[in-house]
């Protein structure tokens, strides 16, 4: 497993571990926005996430659950089941927005193709 950014550690593109680029660096990794998404409207099973997720395979929905549950994104509640933290949570306004601005961005380009 390669290290997980977290803000206050050096990191490429940032020697002083600046917080936005650590949440960037851990946001870009490989199906982490994927899973914050789906978690967004309430608690998943394991194989309900994985299902959600299209073509992961269980060790990689392992691994990211287990660096999102280190970086208090993510915990398992009484069932057993995956669910965003508060601070997971948190994160939602800044993803709305940002699926928002894709969609005109998709728009936009989509025009000038035609």
């Amino acid at each position: 497993m390669t290290k997980i950014p977290l803000p206050g550690e050096p990191m490429k593109g940032s020697a002083s571990g600046r917080p936005i680029i650590a949440a960037l660096h851990l946001l870009s990794r490989r199906w982490i926005l994927r899973i914050i998404w789906e978690l967004r409207d309430g608690a998943l099973g394991f194989r309900e996430l994985q299902n959600r997720c299209e073509k992961m395979s269980p060790d990689t929905l392992s691994t990211r659950l287990s660096e999102l549950k280190l970086v208090r994104i993510v915990e398992t509640n009484e069932q057993g089941h995956w669910q965003l933290t508060p601070l997971g949570y948190a994160m939602e306004p800044a993803l709305v927005s940002l699926n928002g601005w894709s969609e005109s961005w998709a728009k936009h380009l989509e025009k000038g193709n035609s």
